[in-house]
């Protein structure tokens, strides 16, 4: 796989990650901060790191499978792991400026 083709995807992943919402939040989760990493390995296997807003998040298990569900529909993905992480912990300075806004914080 060329480097052109894993940004490609990469590039992908992010707009669809934009498109995955806590049902509790009304911002989406890659504007949250939640996602640590994204990165294509040699195989076309996508790898993301995400945390979650606390670690008993009820809406965990629905942003999992949403998220896996539409980064599974990207052209040249073998495959998708998604793996929960707690470090570094999240917090509200990992939000973008944007979702700071829309949530009242600025």
């Amino acid at each position: 796989m060329t480097p052109e083709e894993k940004l490609n995807i990469e590039t992908r992943a992010v707009e669809l990650l934009r498109t995955v919402f806590d049902p509790e939040i009304p911002v989406d989760i890659y504007s949250l901060g939640l996602i640590y990493r994204i990165e294509v390995t040699d195989d076309a296997v996508l790898q993301i790191d995400m945390t979650l807003t606390a670690p008993n998040c009820p809406a965990a298990d629905f942003l999992v499978e949403d998220a896996r569900f539409k980064l599974e529909s990207i052209a040249g993905v073998k495959s998708v792991e998604i793996n929960i992480v707690f470090e570094p912990e999240w917090t509200k300075d990992m939000m973008s400026e944007e979702a700071k806004l829309d949530l009242g914080f600025l």
